[in-house]
């Protein structure tokens, strides 16, 4: 169970580091906000036999603290009318979500388990060319990116977020995985030339590059993150705070912060590093945004 209660989390440092860096991050929930006020986020994703993977990055934008998410599932018949687990999320086919719900989508996280057949590459284009700006692309998203980029329009997308882990950075830049790992900071760099998006080369010490170039590398996190569906949480998390209305130059730094902290709380309380869960993942970043966003007397 996690209950940080139990365990002396340097909360004090994490908030001093976060306020410095993330200064919106850490502003409390205004006493009048409402579901619509804090952003809706929509995933699109969930093929055949990786519907986890969709309800990952949902769990963990819901727990971020978007007021709103979506799943669209790249499956029809939709396979799930809702996850018992977490009723809160809005499930139906990916199709029907894009003709009655596009309008009030604020983030779009595309490619978590979406799979790569004509289906997906049709969502994404529908998606690309949607009129919300902000889109975050993971996994198959990524791959896709690749075959289909001739027919999307670049001035088309204000905040363009890609989130490649070696192997698909080295896919979008048509190059070898080893030439990405041997300059981590290059490969990020071009990939946010050529796409004009942010990009985060997720690996040990995280790459981050703005769509201009500039680069930040993250410091947190361990070897916990070494797991099936810790990037589906990622991904989740960025799409999570661009709608809440963080801009990306903050967004996008602080969610990878945010990803590794939570795993470093969890490995302070012996849940992990080893056989750490990306589910488990959400709930921390849950407690450490509350606990950032509260004033100082409030902390453990």
């Amino acid at each position: 169970m996690f209950n940080p209660l139990q365990h002396r989390i340097n909360i004090d440092a994490l908030r001093k580091y976060a306020q410095k860096n993330f200064p919106t991050l850490c502003q409390p929930r205004p006493h009048d906000a409402h579901k619509g006020t804090c952003g809706t986020v929509c995933v699109v994703g969930g093929a055949k036999g990786m519907v986890g993977a969709a309800f990952l990055a949902a769990d963990a934008a819901l727990q971020t603290g978007c007021g709103k998410v979506l799943v669209g599932l790249n499956q029809n018949p939709n396979p799930v009318p809702f996850f018992p687990t977490r009723p809160e999320l809005m499930v139906d086919y990916a199709v029907d979500v894009l003709k009655t719900h596009h309008q009030i989508v604020d983030t779009w996280v595309v490619g978590c388990g979406l799979s790569r057949n004509e289906t997906a590459g049709q969502l994404l284009k529908a998606i690309w060319n949607s009129s919300t700006p902000q889109l975050v692309l993971d996994a198959d998203a990524l791959h896709l990116l690749v075959d289909i980029s001739k027919q999307l329009n670049p001035t088309k997308r204000a905040d363009l977020v890609l989130t490649p882990h070696p192997a698909e950075a080295a896919h979008l830049l048509d190059t070898g995985v080893t030439q990405v790992e041997a300059n981590r900071s290059w490969a990020a760099r071009e990939l946010a030339s050529r796409y004009r998006a942010w990009v985060v080369l997720k690996g040990h010490e995280t790459v981050i590059s703005s769509a201009r170039g500039a680069l930040q590398v993250n410091e947190t996190g361990n070897a916990g993150l070494a797991t099936a569906g810790s990037g589906d949480v990622l991904s989740g998390i960025i799409g999570s705070l661009l709608a809440q209305g963080l801009e990306a130059e903050e967004a996008v730094p602080a969610a990878v912060w945010l990803h590794g902290a939570a795993a470093d709380i969890l490995a302070q309380m012996q849940i992990g590093p080893i056989g750490l869960m990306a589910g488990e993942l959400a709930q921390a970043v849950r407690w450490l945004h509350n606990q950032l966003a509260s004033t100082p007397s409030m902390t453990l």
